[in-house]
């Protein structure tokens, strides 16, 4: 269930210790040391790696494939999200200490299908982001990590459902209303949030979804902006932009993506997808692939 690693083979290098609670994997990173190696890069895979500092971290180099993406330090519980379908390295400039979780794609996507929120498809975090709630969900994980082999599943279990309920809302994009009146029920949730998904073209009516349902149109509407803080249109044009982004990781033409994504043609992705994102599908395409 849990291992603790060896630790490096030049001694005191970096202090390694990991607790393995599938799917998840949780690995504390130490060193005393200024003079570290340049990493190598990652190995590519479906997953996230988060990454909090436990302590003051002076300097590091960090590359995105061939180019140089940020050259400083971070403050005590700074956060960082990195796609590793990306080659990423990094070269150590000063002691650091830190607590990552390697975090699957799918293991996000069933969380968000099981809640009733399938828009939930990646995780956006600005450089320097502080993070105070993940910096205290990984101190209480810390004995867990000292002590692999004497944590208990259950409170691992508890600890990472916490992490990945707040990732899912300040990073993902969940809209979480603190109040229930006025909103849809969790069936109705995830009845129109499947249907709309299956109809990426658009071609559907309020009054389709307001039956699945079973409420008035005027009603369906209120309670779905309470529901999810966006109207059923903004939903569904962010949801396809959402998908657009992950298909533009690959090889794709950009004009096939279009139309898997439910868009017209290339053009009316890109409108749709500046207007979303702030910046055009190709130049996305440019500035996430190495």
């Amino acid at each position: 269930m849990y291992r603790e690693s060896a630790n490096s083979p030049e001694p005191d290098a970096i202090r390694r210790s990991i607790v393995d609670a599938s799917p998840i994997s949780i690995i504390r990173l130490r060193s005393d040391r200024e003079d570290l190696a340049p990493s190598p890069a990652n190995t590519r895979d479906e997953a996230f790696n988060i990454i909090t500092q436990l302590r003051d971290f002076r300097l590091h180099r960090l590359w995105r494939g061939k180019t140089l993406v940020f050259e400083g330090g971070h403050l005590k519980g700074a956060l960082a999200i990195t796609d590793l379908r990306e080659e990423w390295r990094c070269h150590h400039l000063s002691p650091f200490d830190n607590v990552r979780f390697h975090l699957p794609f799918s293991h996000v996507r069933d969380f968000a299908t099981e809640i009733g929120r399938p828009e939930l498809l990646t995780l956006k975090c600005p450089p320097g982001t502080m993070d105070t709630v993940i910096l205290g969900l990984a101190h209480a994980l810390l004995p867990a990590l000292e002590r692999p082999r004497q944590a208990s599943r259950l409170f691992i279990d508890q600890v990472t459902l916490a992490i990945v309920t707040h990732l899912a809302q300040k990073y993902g994009g969940l809209y979480f209303p603190g109040e229930r009146k006025g909103t849809l029920a969790p069936w109705q949730e995830k009845r129109a949030l499947e249907f709309m998904a299956a109809r990426l073209d658009g071609h559907l009516s309020i009054m389709e979804l307001a039956e699945n349902c079973q409420l008035s149109r005027s009603y369906f509407i209120q309670a779905f902006k309470t529901s999810f803080g966006r109207t059923p249109l903004r939903w569904l044009i962010e949801y396809r932009i959402a998908i657009a982004k992950e298909l533009l990781l690959q090889e794709l033409p950009i004009a096939e993506i279009a139309i898997r994504c439910g868009f017209a043609d290339q053009s009316h992705l890109t409108r749709s997808f500046s207007l979303v994102a702030g910046i055009t599908p190709a130049r996305f395409r440019r500035e996430r692939r190495p």
